[in-house]
């Protein structure tokens, strides 16, 4: 039993889950309950896309969210695209430190990005081009990785969006747009992120600002020690010296 259980009694899909880092565990698992509370018919995919006017002129802002949760109904289709998910979104996360204030920061960057094009390409469902860029990011930031199509086809990781593309058009007979989307975000955040700062002495912009590590981290501990002392420094300037009699 416990050979089947593991060692610390979790069954191995209940391990494979709480060992993903925290943004995409429930990234993954917001978009697996989304599909399924549509197979369930207890949502619609008409109440889950965005739109300019459906989110700000009906106030239906929930929308911002819903439009990245939702992949398709339960399908191979959808196994496909939650596996590329987990899997990109976890390397880049746990290759971006303990703390999730660099990769939240990441995702708040592409799905602003994403929202602010999608009423110029017709694009209502984001979680694919949000995919695409994790994807497209991963893949520059390694470069010498080989990487298996079918077991046919070996190529180094930077020509993965591109393959992932040419699936796609053979698939769907269509134009990727929402993986070109992903490429093109992907492709500005890793330039000021991995390109940009070598050749300016060490500026990042793109990095999160102080505040929002803030939130996830508290305060550094610099910070923290520095304001200690001031303290220390300030109350003993207010202390009145002895007087000397």
């Amino acid at each position: 039993m416990d050979q089947i259980m593991g060692g610390d009694g979790l069954v191995p899909l209940e391990t494979w889950f709480w060992e993903m880092p925290m943004c995409t565990r429930w990234w993954t698992t917001a978009t697996v309950l989304t599909s399924g509370l549509v197979q369930c018919q207890l949502l619609t995919p008409f109440q889950l896309f965005y739109s300019y006017r459906t989110v700000f002129q009906k106030s239906e802002y929930w929308r911002l969210l819903t439009t990245f949760l939702y992949f398709g109904p339960i399908s191979i289709d959808l196994l496909f695209h939650v596996y590329f998910l987990q899997r990109y979104s976890r390397l880049l996360e746990e290759s971006s430190g303990r703390s999730p204030a660099h990769f939240s920061w990441l995702l708040l960057y592409a799905t602003t990005s994403l929202l602010l094009l999608s009423p110029f390409v017709s694009m209502p469902f984001l979680g694919h081009p949000l995919s695409s860029t994790l994807v497209y990011i991963w893949s520059r930031r390694n470069p010498d990785t080989l990487m298996s199509f079918l077991g046919l086809l070996v190529f180094r990781a930077p020509y993965l969006p591109w393959v992932l593309m040419g699936v796609s058009f053979v698939v769907h007979g269509t134009v990727p747009r929402d993986e070109f989307m992903g490429v093109i975000i992907g492709h500005v955040w890793y330039f000021f992120n991995d390109v940009y700062p070598p050749l300016h002495g060490g500026s990042r912009p793109l990095d999160p600002p102080l505040w929002w590590r803030r939130l996830f981290e508290g305060r550094p501990r610099d910070e923290t020690a520095n304001g200690i002392n001031n303290e220390i420094a300030v109350a003993g300037a207010e202390v009145p010296p002895p007087e000397v009699r």
